[in-house]
């Protein structure tokens, strides 16, 4: 019995730890949104205990902090920081689509044109969010068709989707003009078996995407 207990309650910490995470990176909370176990324990009908262990987690991973007097608040990030966060995952995600080039199979790559097909005609209907859906999965899919297990560890460290959140232009059109042509060029490059223009293209993209941000540390951006 107890054993029983046991596993439902580290299960369902589990499944709390990744719901609670996914609210926090789709942007379900403003930064600096303060958060109360009150709060959470209804939300996700769990003890003030699971939710303690949750909050510890999350604190450690930076997805949140914690500050005597201030309790437990979601991330906000300065410009210094979020320039920071940015210029890695460029960096980041530029050496995965060059090892995807490499690396990816035949049926992962199938797989990226099955997305693009998708994002092109969502962008056609004018459904942001499935494009932005779409986008998602295919840079999930280059670091997977990577095979680069220490790379694409160090990029899910990054907490740069709370950083779009906090930096995005809201009056700026979406998807942007480019983003698809973009994501053509990084797909035929991955197909051409050519990592150096894949690194490239990714390069490009993702930079792109951080200097449509409401983000200037001195200009540099």
């Amino acid at each position: 019995m107890d054993n029983g207990d046991g596993k439902a309650t580290t299960t369902r910490y589990g499944q709390v730890y990744e719901e609670l995470r996914t609210v926090l990176l789709s942007g379900g909370y403003e930064p600096n949104t303060r958060l109360t176990e009150a709060d959470l324990t209804s939300r996700f009908a769990v003890s003030r205990g699971t939710i303690r262990s949750v909050l510890v987690r999350l604190a450690q991973e930076g997805y949140i902090t914690s500050e005597a007097n201030r309790g437990v608040r979601t991330r906000s990030f300065t410009i210094e920081e979020a320039a920071d966060i940015l210029e890695a995952r460029e960096t980041l995600e530029a050496a995965l689509a060059g090892k995807a080039a490499e690396r990816a199979t035949d049926r992962e790559i199938e797989g990226l044109a099955r997305t693009l097909e998708q994002m092109e005609l969502a962008q056609e209907r004018g459904d942001q969010t499935a494009y932005s859906r779409g986008n998602r999965a295919f840079h999930q899919q280059v670091k997977a068709a990577a095979h680069q297990a220490t790379l694409a560890r160090t990029y899910d460290t990054l907490l740069y989707p709370l950083v779009m959140r906090q930096y995005r232009n809201i009056s700026a059109r979406h998807p942007r003009s480019g983003s698809l042509a973009e994501h053509r060029a990084i797909l035929l490059a991955i197909l051409t078996r050519n990592p150096e223009a894949a690194a490239a293209a990714m390069r490009h993209h993702v930079g792109s995407a951080r200097r449509a941000l409401l983000l200037d540390r001195g200009g540099s951006t």
